[in-house]
Formats: C-alpha cells, structure tokens, sequence
C-alpha cells in the first residue's frame, strides 16, 4: 500500500488536477497496484485530510513536550523514524500536533515496520498542506523535502 501512497503523492499532490476516485483507482490498477492496497491509500489520504483540518495542525510550535512511546509504537517505528520526528519537532519544523499526526498515519499503515524513509515519506505528505499556508511553512515543507530526497547525509562542522 506504501508504494501507492507515494504514487498517488507524487503524480497528484502537486497539480490543480485532481481526479475522481474512479478514475484514479482505474489508472493505479492499471499500473500494476492490486485493489487492496489502492483501497487502503484512499482510506490513508481520507484520514490523513481529514486530521490535517484540524485547526491546530498549521500553528507554531509554542513549546515541546515530551512524548512518551508506547511498546506497539516502539516495535513498528523505528528508532532512526522516532529519532527523525523528534528532530524535526525541536527544530520547531513539526509542532506536537503534526507529530502526533505523523505517528498516528505511521501506525495506521499495514506494514510492520516503518523505516526512515517510509518516515521521511509520511512528514512529507503530512506537512504537504502546510506549504500552501505562508512562506514560513513553505521553508519547512522545503527543509523536509529536501530531507527526503537528498541522499547524502549532512555534513557536520
């Protein structure tokens, strides 16, 4: 289902151009995506759309909690993932309802294990909608994109 979500991110999420639900299925099943895990990847966009209106989702971070994980979490998620999303937290890139949404969308995918680029994937659909809300949340939507696609790792000095 994974492979679907990234498809459908990366031909739709951009444009204007959206199609209906129909279509949309036709041409995934039609690029070789069986119709559960299309199913499944209408089902993560609902949720994730439906948890991205919630009205705190776009706000900056005033403060940074501390998170404590639960052992399914543990298993599923790991710990270069929760390390990422902490990360991203403290550097006020994510605020605690973004990574409460994250790691709700990770645990909510079929898979048994969420690895950093799965991770890096969800922040990146996760934090797609903020780009649209003021030139502050497109340099963060940029720093994770960038997070994501570069695959060489930063250079400390």
């Amino acid at each position: 289902m994974f492979e679907v979500l990234v498809y459908m991110f990366e031909n739709y999420i951009d444009t204007h151009f959206r199609p209906d639900e129909s279509t949309l299925s036709s041409e995934l099943f039609a690029a070789g995506f069986d119709e559960q895990d299309i199913d499944g990847a209408f089902n993560w966009f609902n949720q994730l759309e439906l948890m991205a209106d919630q009205p705190d989702v776009y706000e900056k971070a005033h403060h940074v909690s501390t998170r404590i994980f639960t052992n399914d979490e543990l298993k599923k998620i790991s710990g270069e993932s929760i390390g990422f999303v902490l990360f991203l937290v403290q550097a006020k890139i994510l605020n605690t309802t973004q990574r409460e949404l994250v790691l709700e969308l990770a645990m909510n995918l079929p898979q048994p294990e969420i690895g950093i680029e799965e991770m890096r994937w969800i922040v990146l659909m996760t934090t797609w909608g903020a780009s649209k809300s003021g030139p502050d949340k497109t340099k963060e939507y940029l720093f994770i994109e960038d997070a994501l696609l570069n695959k060489q790792k930063p250079t400390l000095h």
